[in-house]
């Protein structure tokens, strides 16, 4: 599976940006596809999930969430409210299965990354 992740760039405090994570190759509807974000100087973080349900990290809930469009093969990370400290480099990722891993080291589909600016 590949993933082309964008819809990254600069937005002021209290914005919201909408991230897109198309995927292409052998997709399934079966498939979890994930986002995850990393800081400069921070560990990649779990933001999102999305299964057979969705499901959101307590960290961002109330401000993200996630949907998706399978006959675009298509996950979307929708944020709101946002915050200098969003500030980062946001990953999609994928993996077979339908259990909520929250780990990068659970995924073994990557794209290319896409960065958030919050300006506050």
């Amino acid at each position: 599976v590949q993933l082309q992740a964008s819809g990254g760039g600069l937005v002021q405090a209290g914005g919201s940006l909408r991230l897109s994570c198309a995927a292409s190759g052998r997709t399934s509807p079966s498939y979890a596809m994930a986002w995850f974000r990393q800081a400069p100087g921070k560990e990649r973080e779990f933001i999102g999930w999305s299964g057979g349900s969705t499901y959101i990290a307590d960290s961002v809930k109330g401000r993200f969430t996630i949907s998706r469009d399978n006959a675009k093969n298509t996950v979307y990370l929708h944020m709101n409210s946002l915050k200098p400290e969003d500030t980062a480099v946001y990953y999609c990722a994928a993996r077979s299965g339908s259990a909520i891993y929250t780990s990068p080291v659970d995924y073994y589909s990557w794209g290319q990354g896409t960065l958030v600016t919050v300006s506050s």
